[in-house]
């Protein structure tokens, strides 16, 4: 296999003395024994994507290692001293159960303090969303997360955060990778002043838990909290070091956990996938749902955004349900609890994202308030915060199983919405109801819209060009017709333009641009076609729906829109 001349370039540079010699020998290893491997790895730059920079790790500029991760740190030095000059400038650092995480975590903190910043490191792993919230609490200007959230065992990640909590967006994410690429290695400052960095643990975690129960409770009597009976699995992650104190401290106490995934491992080894996305990743808790004859299942992924949830169903059936409808559920708790409240005034809104389900416009409408959508990511709810600061963020969600309680989070937070799920079940379990039944009586009040996800691996360089090969071919021979139903629109978020494909029509949308393209059919549905940030795939999101008249015309209906998602994938062939 001829090797090109850039990956060359490439691979000397890794061989130069810059790097130590555990690299230089992991280098040489990968040339001698495998040349797709050598190409894999120097073939580009990691890029920052919807959650950052996120790639396997190994030697080479592809990959997750210490430097990569210190030329990142670096530039985000240098960027963090021309942004706030003359200012003292303070980070804060956490990271998740995965191989490596700890010591890469490290390895940022001593940068970080050899450019002359305070950092403030977690003694352990700690989920995802306390760093969101400690780094206003600690006053820092900004924070790194060190996760590959669920992808598989291979994987590690780096999430920068700024001042408001939220991660970065443009054109600040740009102004950041311009000059991370702009340097060299050899300019890294690796000689930590161990000075600049101070270990916290449990002062910052005791004031994570007391806003959570502050945010996501809803005065659920104590009775009702006693008669819930919930299953819990961190899937070896990090929220087995939060999720049951804050469980304990908010008077729940019929918690069973998963034992067996009670033990952060970044392998993983009791699940293909730690993916709550994934029913097969749920199989134990839901076997100790059964056995423990719970209401009630949780998951979460390893770095504790997302959670999985599972509930009875009418049969009395343990049922997962997906993303679409946990955000519904709980947008729909809120916005009824701050009515019941008398909060809501119009100078409310929700957040969520394209891709996500259509029913969050019907919902917020129902209740007087606004639905802002943005990009797919949790970064561009918590800009919406930081954009219109006169209004009240109640919460958002996005369908890839993240939500987002009020404001002292500016992430996915599954530490929260666990409480709030919770919260939820204890209070319609107690006036004789279930979470099921709650969910169909919304579909009856503001239409029942149903979702499915098609998500195509592609591995690879060869499989990046694949993805890049169907977007390509979805914008320059766009569908006419799905399944027997003409296409009335199509938004190409990449070119800003909504186009009417009946009267040729074109508008321009004020969003961001996006590799995201939006069929929408003359029967209401709506495809979506993206390349994930964050991983080798492109998806396909399907939405459809009808009027559910009745509770008992459920199962009818719901039967019908199954089907027409089936239609669906056959005619655009993704099956």
């Amino acid at each position: 296999m001829e090797i090109k001349q850039n990956i060359l370039d490439a691979v000397n540079e890794w061989l130069t003395p810059t790097f130590d010699k555990q690299t230089q020998d992991a280098v040489k290893e990968i040339l001698a024994s495998s040349p797709k491997e050598l190409e894999e790895s120097f073939y580009k730059n990691l890029e920052f994507g919807t959650g950052g920079m996120r790639g396997i790790m190994g030697a080479g500029n592809n990959r997750i290692n210490k430097y990569t991760l210190g030329k990142s740190t670096q530039g985000l030095s240098d960027y963090l001293h021309k942004s706030f000059p003359n200012q003292p400038i303070k980070a804060v650092i956490a990271y998740d159960c995965r191989k490596n995480s700890n010591t890469l975590a490290k390895t940022v903190a001593d940068v970080f303090s050899a450019n002359g910043i305070q950092v403030y490191l977690f003694s352990d792993l700690r989920p995802t969303p306390e760093l969101s919230f400690a780094l206003k609490h600690l006053g820092c200007q900004c924070g790194i997360v060190l996760t590959a959230s669920h992808n598989p065992p291979e994987y590690n990640g780096y999430k920068v955060y700024w001042e408001d909590g939220g991660q970065i967006v443009p054109p600040q994410d740009g102004a950041i990778i311009n000059t991370i690429e702009n340097l060299n290695y050899s300019q890294i400052k690796f000689d930590a002043n161990e000075d600049l960095i101070q270990y916290i643990d449990t002062e910052v975690d005791q004031a994570f838990i007391k806003s959570t129960i502050k945010n996501a409770s809803f005065g659920t009597s104590q009775e009702a909290k006693d008669n819930l009976n919930i299953v819990f699995t961190s899937l070896h992650g990090t929220s087995i070091t939060l999720v049951p104190d804050t469980f304990a401290q908010a008077g729940y106490k019929n918690v069973n956990i998963v034992e067996e995934q009670r033990v952060p491992n970044g392998n993983f080894p009791t699940v293909k996938s730690p993916n709550p996305e994934e029913p097969e990743a749920l199989t134990m808790a839901l076997a100790l749902a059964d056995k423990t004859n719970s209401d009630i299942v949780i998951g979460t992924d390893p770095d504790c955004d997302r959670l999985g949830v599972a509930v009875r169903n009418n049969e009395g059936k343990m049922t997962l349900l997906n993303g679409n409808q946990t955000m519904i559920l709980m947008t729909a708790f809120l916005l009824k609890e701050w009515k019941k409240a008398g909060k809501i005034n119009g100078n409310q809104f929700v957040g969520s994202t394209i891709v996500s389900t259509p029913m969050m416009m019907e919902l917020a409408t129902n209740y007087g308030v606004e639905c802002k959508i943005g990009l797919t990511g949790f970064k561009w709810i918590a800009k919406m915060i930081k954009d219109f600061p006169e209004m009240e963020f109640i919460g958002g969600g996005e369908e890839s199983f993240g939500f987002m309680v009020g404001d002292a989070v500016r992430d996915k937070d599954a530490v929260a919405a666990t409480l709030l799920v919770c919260e939820l079940a204890a209070q319609v379990k107690a006036k004789g109801s279930t979470v099921y039944k709650e969910l169909v009586q919304l579909y009856v009040e503001n239409g029942f819209y149903k979702e499915h996800l098609i998500s195509l691996t592609k591995k690879g360089m060869d499989g990046l060009q694949q993805i890049n090969q169907m977007m390509i071919d979805l914008r320059k021979n766009p569908l006419k017709e799905i399944n027997g139903q003409r296409v009335v629109m199509l938004e190409d978020y990449d070119s800003s333009i909504a186009k009417n494909l009946l009267t040729g029509e074109e508008t321009v949308m004020d969003i961001p641009k996006s590799n995201v393209l939006i069929y929408y059919t003359e029967d209401g549905s709506k495809i979506c076609a993206r390349p994930s940030g964050t991983e080798p795939k492109i998806k396909f999101y399907i939405s459809v729906n009808a009027q559910l008249n009745n509770v008992e015309d459920f199962t009818e209906v719901e039967t019908t829109l199954n089907n027409k998602i089936k239609n669906i994938i056959a005619a655009m062939q993704l099956s």
